[in-house]
């Protein structure tokens, strides 16, 4: 496992104890509004580790459509039909639309990879490591005289 599939592991880990904390700790509108986020937040963890190489700027967009889809889908009545019949249907399609979970699903997945897409350039690239076999070696000479047409 790369060493930023480790990471990302360990994001997941930190993100799923943020959303028990949520789930015990707030009540109400912020604690559903938070705990959206964080689905977002999560979605965006999965699809890095499936995909690793792909940019925050990229990723963020797919969690955040995911996370619609799963929303708008709410609106047929079919994922309601689950909760009462699927055992954690719930927890993976919810029940209801509201269109306040489309704007905490923006901040989540937003947020999440505002902080990737920070931590990568720290790291020294935009996918997070070297770009190239030879980055960690001497950077050759630029050429001299006038370059050809």
């Amino acid at each position: 496992m790369t060493r930023r599939r480790i990471l990302l592991v360990a994001v997941a880990v930190v993100l799923m104890a943020g959303g028990i904390g949520v789930a015990r700790g707030i009540e109400g509108a912020t604690a559903a509004f938070a705990g959206d986020a964080l689905y977002a937040a999560m979605l965006y963890v999965v699809v890095a580790f499936i995909a690793p190489q792909l940019r925050a700027a990229v990723v963020a967009p797919i969690a955040f459509a995911v996370c619609a889809a799963v929303e708008v889908f709410q609106l047929t009545g079919v994922p309601a039909h689950l909760a009462g019949t699927v055992p954690g249907a719930a927890l993976v399609l919810g029940t209801t639309f509201q269109w306040t979970d489309l704007v905490a699903y923006a901040i989540g997945a937003a947020a999440v990879g505002v902080v990737d897409a920070l931590s990568r350039r720290a790291a020294g690239s935009s996918r997070g490591g070297r770009t190239t076999p030879s980055a960690d070696g001497p950077q050759p000479h630029p050429r001299g005289g006038t370059p050809s047409r």
